[in-house]
């Protein structure tokens, strides 16, 4: 059989800080509250999402890949990973802010946990008036005087705070501290990991297990960059109907599209699956005759052995396009 873009099921993940825009904004259907994220397309043990449609539908990335091996995720990334699919996928919804919280390095991570690393970034699809994203620090501090601040509840004072707005977009390389901000939904690209330390959360209390959430402050100390950088947000240019750079890492590489009338789309140079994920308009995909149609807050996955789609928005359509 021949493989054909993929839709999975999303997964949805309460978190203390979830709201409900993931339902509002995204039109996500579930019933629970308190929802922060929605796993789009996940190979972490325990979440793996499911194909849901065409004959496939019901699969995991995992079983697609034993059978389909670098027809289905590119030569090389098997050959880099096996079975193991690197990329996760996420939106997420901040009705209050994330805790403080830092990731490890591929290595310690490995070491530590036997998991890949968490590199990262985010792109803001909506924030409400005045939210921020916490990233990095504003001032020059060491390990002494880190652990001083978080003993005297200081840490938020010499960290980086920004206020964001729709298209602004973040790299967070494992090390950072940062957090999201209350009022901000974004989607979020990641290597496949669930690895965070904790740092500091606002002393509040989960309502689900009437405690205060864990902090992991001595496996965070030796992961954390103290040096402060002259910006952290990531420039880009937004030219009609072409991919454009927005981040290109040794993990992942995400393009941002403006689409408005039909674009071809050629991919037989990209040794991988390719991502789209809708954060604006409606898109409409061609793949040999057959239409998928891509909405906001929906995500489409295409196999490594798609060369070519032809894409159309009679209004206005922005997509992240990912691939390894």
């Amino acid at each position: 059989m021949e493989l054909y873009p993929l839709k999975f099921t999303p997964i949805f993940k309460y978190r203390i800080w979830g709201g409900s825009k993931l339902k509002t904004a995204l039109n996500k259907e579930y019933t629970e509250a308190n929802i922060g994220e929605s796993w789009e397309i996940s190979d972490v043990s325990g979440d793996e999402t499911r194909v849901e449609n065409g004959f496939l539908k019901g699969k995991t990335l995992k079983e697609i890949t034993r059978q389909f091996k670098g027809n289905f995720v590119g030569e090389n990334v098997y050959k880099n990973f096996g079975e193991d699919f690197p990329l996760l996928i996420k939106f997420i919804d901040a009705e209050t802010p994330l805790s403080i919280q830092v990731h490890p390095s591929n290595e310690i991570a490995k070491e530590r946990h036997d998991s890949f690393g968490k590199n990262e970034m985010w792109y803001v699809m909506q924030a409400d008036e005045n939210a921020e994203l916490i990233v990095g620090f504003d001032e020059e501090i060491n390990k002494e005087s880190y652990k001083t601040h978080l003993d005297n509840n200081t840490i938020l004072d010499v960290m980086h705070h920004e206020y964001v707005s729709e298209g602004d977009t973040f790299y967070i390389p494992t090390g950072r501290v940062h957090a999201i901000g209350a009022g901000v939904l974004l989607a979020e690209i990641q290597q496949t990991s669930d690895i965070t330390y904790r740092i500091y959360d606002y002393d509040r209390v989960d309502a689900k297990t009437g405690e205060k959430r864990e902090l992991h402050n001595e496996l965070a100390i030796d992961v954390i960059d103290f040096k402060v950088y002259d910006s952290y947000k990531t420039s880009y240019e937004l030219k009609p109907n072409v991919s454009n750079k927005l981040v290109h890492s040794p993990y992942f590489k995400t393009n941002i599209l403006s689409i408005k009338g039909e674009v071809k789309k050629d991919y037989s140079a990209i040794d991988s699956f390719v991502i789209y994920i809708c954060v604006e308009g409606t898109l409409a995909i061609n793949h040999k005759g057959e239409i998928y149609s891509l909405s906001q807050g929906e995500t489409i996955m295409f196999p490594s052995s798609i060369a070519s789609l032809v894409l159309n928005a009679s209004d206005n359509a922005k997509f992240l396009e990912v691939y390894f």
